[in-house]
């Protein structure tokens, strides 16, 4: 998205008007806002707010909207999402009063951590700017006569800490007519966060399921899921007792909750923390604001007189629409399938992360990576590309990225490069095949060309060392040199920026990254291949990105998939590769016929594999094939999207944006007795549907209307499909 919005604010920036000094010498409480004003007749009324770093809006007793953590993190000062919200029915005729909660969030960061966003330069006491429009016409506008308090019941709040709730201070009536805020002060005036403001139009955060926890011998509460969200209590007690929460995805052997990994990179305060103490009486219901966590177990502290009667784990994340789906016969695959879903969307609370309890960071390897599997799973066109805008904001005068956005400073000089750049046209040409959408990929032409020249100064004889390489491999001396991967990289995105100049006509482009794609790729021989399809050691990643990227071809690359497959074989399938080998080791073996080895890859269950996390008990992807690191990432997610392309045969392809034409290639796995799959294009859904009768692979499919198609079947033949085909071949 390009960050430019010519919407002219009648309002001021306000906030409780904390002065440096105090705010770097006290974590405040959150910030409550209010403002009773007169409407004529509510009509046509849209609420604009921008309320950093989250916010919550109600109005006349009521929330505005089920949005959770909103807006999304960016690089505030260089940009911030405002939100719209049609808040005609909240309103009445005469008089009215909305309510606003702040939130720190990322923006005012107290907690010390190795990333340093407690030193960002946006960094300050938390404030709002909001305009309600009714009929075209400015009815109400923050300014100084709005009240504000720091007294209320959220007495701190803190995204990678927790956050600590007081029951007795609540304010029963605060967001309604006729409240008492004699005792409130006058909001302050104070400057915005330096950014452009914009409409922010990805899809929100919400609740989009709860899990019901049930309490484990060892006292810890499980909710039978991997997740990335917040836990809801129900308590009841004498005032003043408290209910400690702490989050954690996995446990120690003696049933404790091991967050020695997970909390390692915080510095300050508690980590993943909830406190609420109860105000007494009647049964009391909470969850937490402005905060997530990572998490499947809970471990609960009572203070005091309280007993903890139930606990619900509520899923948040980006509310982004499902597009895709399959099932097959094998019961590995299927919960694989659901690990992926599970970490993709733990994964994607406003940005793509890494993980939502250790780091909570855009590492921009990782979601490139899992960007086929997620513009296959979901249609998150829109939410990328804010998450681009954000990773632009990032990018330094000469072209440098880092590897993570946003960030405060940290990672120009360690964990980027090229394999983390290319995400800022990898996911827009993804975009453009599996939506259709050319836009994303106009907004970052040239931001990837600075990038390109970076990549450029930082090369010698045109290969590239900067980077991490075959990130994760299990055995680290087995690994593949980092340049390989790294100048492999180079290459690709020389040879997609081509692509894209050639679709735009910009042929001096063309000729230009041309020539220096052909020195990259000449480089790279030279450097690495031992001749006849050899790659360096001949790692199983060394091998497979020769082949994927083009380094080489006819004999050559016969010989490379050749020596791949037996390696994959000799090492009975095991994982003998970091999250590179991961994505395309897979594919090459698909791609050249050996798609039942791909399969085996995922679903083989020793260690190192994704199957052997299954066995473990896993419901998300780990970090690592030990489990030792994280156990929710996406790194290793691209086995959705393999199975959608190649055990399914939706094939995507950059000449057919958006499957403007469908083309199915099925593969169908030797092991699999059947399989259906799904996929809402832009033009409609793509069904399709197979099952092995009596040696012959029955094959139906159904294709959008209007839309042409064929199928190319395994032993080469093909045929045209006029909305639906029914069809067999013998195996």
């Amino acid at each position: 998205m390009s960050f430019s919005d010519t919407r002219v604010w009648h309002a001021y920036w306000i906030s409780f008007g904390a002065t440096m000094v105090d705010w770097n010498a006290k974590n405040f409480p959150a910030p409550y806002f209010r403002k009773e004003f007169e409407i004529a007749e509510p009509k046509d009324c849209k609420l604009y707010i921008c309320g950093l770093g989250f916010h919550e809006v109600r109005i006349n007793g009521r929330r505005v909207s089920d949005f959770e953590l909103a807006p999304a993190q960016a690089k505030y000062d260089a940009h911030a999402g405002y939100l719209v919200h049609d808040v005609s029915g909240h309103l009445v005729s005469g008089r009215n009063t909305i309510g606003v909660t702040l939130g720190n969030g990322l923006y005012n960061c107290q907690t010390a951590e190795v990333w340093h966003f407690d030193k960002a330069t946006w960094r300050d006491y938390p404030k709002m700017i909001a305009e309600l429009i009714a009929d075209g016409q400015t009815i109400l506008a923050s300014d100084h006569t709005w009240k504000v308090t720091t007294n209320g019941p959220i007495v701190f709040d803190s995204l990678r800490n927790g956050e600590y709730y007081d029951a007795r201070l609540e304010m029963p009536g605060w967001d309604q007519n006729g409240f008492d805020d004699s005792s409130w002060q006058d909001a302050t005036i104070t400057a915005g966060p330096g950014g452009i403001l914009y409409e922010q139009t990805s899809a929100p955060c919400r609740v989009t399921r709860t899990f019901p926890m049930h309490k484990l011998e060892c006292g810890i509460w499980d909710a039978g899921q991997n997740l990335a969200g917040r836990a809801e209590i129900e308590v009841r007690g004498k005032a003043g007792s408290c209910i400690k929460i702490q989050y954690g995805d996995v446990l120690n052997p003696d049933g404790t909750l091991c967050l020695d990994n997970i909390a390692r990179f915080i510095k300050s305060g508690e980590f993943q923390t909830e406190r609420y103490t109860l105000k007494g009486g009647a049964t009391e219901v909470w969850h937490s604001h402005f905060t997530y966590h990572g998490f499947r177990y809970v471990a609960v502290e009572i203070s005091g007189d309280a007993e903890l009667v139930s606990m619900t784990a509520q899923a948040i994340h980006s509310d982004v629409r499902q597009v895709g789906d399959f099932t097959c016969s094998d019961p590995d695959m299927n919960a694989l399938k659901q690990c992926t879903y599970w970490s993709y969307l733990n994964n994607f609370v406003g940005i793509p992360t890494d993980c939502p309890h250790r780091e909570k960071n855009g590492w921009m390897n990782d979601a490139q990576l899992a960007s086929d599997t997620g513009l296959f799973f979901f249609d998150g066109k829109e939410t990328y590309r804010e998450w681009l805008g954000t990773i632009r904001d990032c990018m330094r005068p000469n072209g440098q990225l880092p590897g993570m956005a946003p960030t405060s400073g940290w990672g120009y000089n360690w964990g980027s490069g090229t394999m983390f750049d290319t995400i800022l046209f990898g996911i827009p040409r993804n975009i453009y095949i599996y939506r259709g959408d050319a836009v994303p990929m106009r907004e970052n032409y040239e931001p990837f060309k600075r990038a390109l020249a970076f990549t450029k100064s930082l090369a010698k004889g045109h290969l590239v060392r900067f980077g991490l390489g075959d990130w994760m491999h299990p055995f680290a001396e087995r690994a593949v040199v980092p340049e390989l991967p790294t100048t492999a990289w180079y290459y690709h995105e020389l040879k997609m920026l081509v692509e894209a100049a050639r679709l735009f006509g910009y042929e001096e482009d063309v000729k230009r990254y041309s020539e220096l794609a052909e020195q990259v790729f000449h480089a790279f021989n030279r450097e690495f291949s031992n001749g006849n399809g050899s790659y360096a050691n001949n790692e199983k990643t060394a091998l497979a990105l020769a082949v994927q990227f083009g380094f080489c071809n006819g004999k050559e690359a016969a010989n490379a998939v050749r020596m791949l497959l037996d390696s994959v074989r000799k090492d009975a399938h095991t994982a003998d590769f970091g999250i590179v080998g991961a994505k395309f080791v897979p594919r090459v073996l698909a791609e050249h016929g050996y798609a039942d080895d791909g399969f085996k890859v995922f679903t083989q269950d020793q260690y190192p594999g994704w199957c052997k996390w299954v066995r473990d008990g896993e419901t998300t992807l780990c970090e690592d094939f030990a489990g030792k690191y994280s156990h929710n990432h996406i790194m290793y997610g691209d086995l959705f999207a393999w199975m959608m392309q190649y055990a399914a045969g939706i094939e995507p392809d950059f000449s057919r944006p958006g499957f403007r034409e469908v083309v199915l290639k099925p593969r169908p796995i030797a092991s699999l007795s059947n399989m259906t799959a799904s996929y809402d294009t832009i033009y409609g859904k793509i069904n399709i549907e197979w099952q092995r009768v009596s040696g012959k692979i029955q094959f139906k499919a159904e294709l959008p209307d209007s839309i042409p198609g064929r199928i190319e079947r395994p032993d080469g033949s093909a045929l045209a499909i006029q909305k639906t085909i029914n069809t067999h071949w013998k195996e």
